[in-house]
């Protein structure tokens, strides 16, 4: 029985054994944090060799979506905590377990809201009463264009559940949603399927409000501002420049949010900004990929506020220790990926590498980030760019 603030020994019989469902980039750093404070961590992916397997005492391949795996996985390992990782993850299994005493991160209730875009936008907007974008549910392509013609053009077709953009189109015209509603379907993590239509909002930039509810209360680290290009995270930066209004209420709106769903751990909240008007956008109850900039911006990462409100222990005041700016490294083909270039790199000043191991690309797919520190956002920024510049990806 899982008792928060009170840590085993990794292999024993008294070992806080953690369970990651989902092994990508951002579950290695919550495993390698884990494991920091002694715990036992079991990754699960659905293909071997993910990220987070490398460093986790042990593994499990099979698909999130098979309850009937999932559940066996986690009968045979008995874990203190369910931590998921990815959205696609059949969470009926999870409620039901919790209802029995399981305890997952941060909640089931909020792994299942979370898993697609309808259940936390409804709690958001309907329940909660926070500012969205306009939008409408639709199941089939006149469906979709009916909704366009409603909220007007442009506006933004995303598959109810997907990640990193997939399946994400703007919608210039009627023309393009025979195009979009293809590219929804083929996108869709679980195969095609209802999606959501949403009014365009022009704003003036994006942020993430990482906010973590722990032991000791809910509190936001100073807002991420990122750069998304199809729904991909592409840049990030920590602090990003805000009015102490439109501060006040990003913390408002994160906080609203993050109560709502319940539970402990770190919750990405993305937002829209424009003038001193917050909009929220969507909410992840784990790391966010944006919040790589953690790395070399905090004393202590996303990912180490994971790990410690998880565990049940206290947080301390939050705040930018550096000002830090991350690219993301990306890979274009088909192939395993080979670096060169990190020499270069790494003598630029203030640099932190992370190449996350991942055993092939296909298409396009993030292998790593470049986070540099600087003396002011600016000095971050050249930074970050021309280390990551200076690192060449082949596939072979």
């Amino acid at each position: 029985m899982f008792t928060p603030g009170i840590l085993g020994s990794p292999s024993t019989s008294r070992a806080t054994r953690v369970l990651l469902l989902g092994s990508g980039e951002l579950g290695k750093e919550v495993v390698i944090e884990l494991q920091r404070l002694g715990c036992e961590v079991i990754a699960c992916d659905r293909y071997q060799g993910a990220p987070a397997m490398q460093v986790a005492h042990r593994y499990h391949v099979f698909a999130m979506l098979d309850a009937r795996s999932l559940r066996r996985v986690i009968e045979l390992e008995k874990p203190d905590l369910i931590v998921p990782e990815i959205e696609a993850i059949a969470t009926d299994v999870l409620v039901e377990l919790e209802k029995a005493g399981q305890r997952v991160v941060p909640t089931a209730r909020a792994a299942k809201l979370t898993m697609n875009r309808e259940g936390i936008r409804r709690l958001a907007a309907e329940e909660l009463k926070l500012p969205t974008s306009p939008y409408r549910f639709v199941a089939t392509e006149a469906e979709a264009l009916d909704a366009a013609q409603t909220l007007g053009f442009p506006c933004v077709l995303k598959p109810l559940m997907s990640s990193s953009g997939h399946g994400q189109s703007v919608v210039k015209t009627a023309a393009d949603m025979p195009r979009a509603w293809r590219y929804s379907q083929e996108g869709a993590r679980s195969g095609s399927g209802r999606c959501i239509v949403e009014g365009f909002i022009r704003f003036d930039y994006e942020i993430t409000m990482l906010t973590v509810s722990a032991s000791n209360g809910i509190q936001c680290c100073p807002p991420v501002g990122h750069v998304q290009i199809d729904g991909d995270y592409r840049e990030s930066w920590q602090p990003c420049p805000m009015s102490e209004k439109a501060l006040a209420e990003a913390q408002r709106i994160a906080k609203t949010v993050v109560g709502a769903l319940g539970g402990w751990g770190i919750f990405g909240v993305e937002c829209f900004v424009r003038g001193e008007e917050v909009i929220f956008s969507e909410v992840s109850p784990r790391p966010h990929d944006t919040g790589l900039v953690t790395i070399g911006s905090q004393a202590w990462s996303e990912f180490a506020l994971h790990a410690r409100a998880i565990l049940g222990l206290p947080i301390p005041p939050i705040e930018v220790r550096r000002p830090s700016f991350s690219v993301a490294l990306l890979g274009f083909g088909d192939g395993v990926p080979f670096f060169s270039g990190l020499d270069k790199a790494l003598a630029v000043p203030e640099t932190h590498l992370r190449l996350f191991g991942k055993p092939e690309c296909r298409g396009h797919r993030r292998l790593g980030v470049m986070v540099a520190s600087g003396e002011t956002v600016d000095e971050a920024r050249s930074r970050a760019r021309e280390a990551a510049a200076a690192i060449k990806i082949e596939l072979q």
